[in-house]
């Protein structure tokens, strides 16, 4: 086959070398497919093309020794060249599957994930939760009895990807099994660190807080993650919702302390990940205090909004980078007296 993939290719540079037509290029280019589909090498072309010049300049001195050292190296380049191209080939093939593998688990952490914000009259609630890639190590769960109480946790895992992903169903497992938004803050807390604490090399940043529409009370608990913000509407002041506690899964027996806070109306509650808190602003992380003026500047819009607005304003102030950690912010309004 060789052979006559030879003979055919020097008649058909033989022609070109002659007349130099568009007609013969254009043959040449319809050849070239065919040694595609015969899965000939770049050297091995080369080699065609040399061994076709010899036999069409034989015993002319046009085809110099010079030519046939440059073709000599072409030939060796191109081993290596083909190699390379080969592998890069596969690694882009496998990045393909992988990022298919990746789409698809990560359609299925939103499934697996899904959870729904509760209506309930006194409170407004806004979120917004974007991946720095594919898998999302943030994670929002809400519950609600659509009468006196919503809960509320926002989590982190230290990790990303599927891993992450699959610890993040065990929380809201976890949370689903206990059942009710009325539970105590640092209950929930401690089943969910034995629950975390089983697993290998699994921690898990996160805080829970519970709204009691009766009492007006925001109670809450912290698992080492970033603080809360509760802002009073009364004297446009924001407060840090201190909690001290161990990241889920370091110990086994551990019990984080609850603490509570009254609301009045317009007062806000505002949970978020790191990922909003070491938001790159040129060479330094974002401050609270450019954080707090942002959320001053967007008040009065309703949470949601509010949400949607400050991931803007991070955009804006990171010049559109892509987020070097995945980003949640969520917000709470008390509405009524």
């Amino acid at each position: 086959m060789t052979n006559e993939i030879k003979k055919q290719y020097t008649m058909l540079l033989g022609q070109y070398l002659q007349y130099q037509t568009e007609r013969n290029l254009y043959l040449g280019q319809n050849f070239s497919r065919r040694l595609v589909q015969k899965d000939i090498t770049p050297e091995e072309v080369i080699s065609i093309h040399k061994d076709s010049l010899a036999e069409i300049y034989e015993g002319s001195e046009e085809f110099t020794d010079g030519m046939k050292n440059a073709l000599d190296f072409l030939t060796e380049f191109m081993i290596q060249y083909g190699l390379a191209l080969r592998e890069h080939k596969i690694l882009l093939k496998n990045q393909e599957e992988m990022d298919h593998e990746l789409e698809l688990a990560a359609n299925v952490q939103k499934t697996m994930l899904k959870t729904t914000i509760p209506t309930i009259d006194g409170l407004s609630i806004g979120s917004i939760s974007v991946p720095a890639r594919k898998m999302n190590g943030d994670y929002i769960y809400y519950q609600g009895d659509s009468k006196r109480f919503v809960g509320v946790g926002v989590a982190d895992v230290v990790g990303k990807g599927i891993p992450a992903a699959l610890c993040m169903s065990m929380v809201k497992n976890g949370l689903d099994t206990l059942g009710q938004p009325s539970i105590s803050p640092s209950y929930a807390m401690d089943v969910l660190n034995r629950i975390v604490e089983k697993t290998d090399n699994m921690f898990i940043s996160m805080f829970y807080g519970r709204y009691d529409v009766v009492q007006s009370t925001f109670t809450y608990c912290s698992a080492g993650h970033e603080p809360a913000l509760l802002y009073r509407a009364k004297d446009g002041k924001f407060i840090e919702l201190e909690s001290e506690g161990l990241l889920l899964g370091v110990l086994p027996d551990v019990h984080n302390q609850e603490r509570s806070v009254q609301l009045a109306k317009g007062d806000m509650v505002i949970i978020m990940t790191d990922g909003v808190t070491e938001c790159r602003v040129d060479d330094r992380f974002l401050e609270k205090s450019e954080l707090t003026d942002l959320i001053f500047k967007h008040k009065d819009k309703i949470p949601q909004q509010l949400a949607e607005a400050i991931f803007h304003e991070i955009e804006k102030l990171s010049q559109f980078q892509n987020l070097a950690d995945d980003l949640t912010f969520v917000v709470l309004k008390k509405e009524d007296d």
